[in-house]
């Protein structure tokens, strides 16, 4: 029974390491953003991990519902035109313009915006 009570309590430390960060969603997400240019996008684009976000949407927001798995909210996002998948007339024109973006990683996505 001890022996037991030893396991838990070193499997909570243990996991209070990992997961010891009290952030909010939209803290952690903010961690995982970033300037990026094509180059490095070309790869989650080949795997089809690329989403486009309208600058008009703030990008944590859209990131958030896709933490959270809100398929409404992404839904009607792509309903409007607001999100979408990059298409090659995309990349092509990204790639030779040298195009750099703010992208935000939701596994298994990558949320992209221009940057100006």
């Amino acid at each position: 029974m001890g022996e037991g009570k030893g396991k838990d309590s070193e499997q909570e430390m243990r996991y209070g390491m990992l997961g010891g960060e009290d952030l909010s969603t939209g803290e952690k997400l903010e961690k995982y953003t970033g300037e990026v240019t094509w180059k490095y996008l070309q790869s989650h684009y080949d795997a089809g991990a690329l989403i486009y976000v309208d600058p008009a949407l703030p990008l944590t927001e859209v990131g958030e519902a896709f933490a959270d798995d809100d398929s409404a909210r992404v839904k009607q996002w792509r309903e409007k035109g607001d999100i979408l998948t990059p298409s090659a007339p995309h990349a092509e024109y990204w790639k030779e313009s040298g195009a750099v973006f703010c992208a935000l990683v939701v596994s298994p996505f990558v949320l992209i915006q221009p940057q100006p």
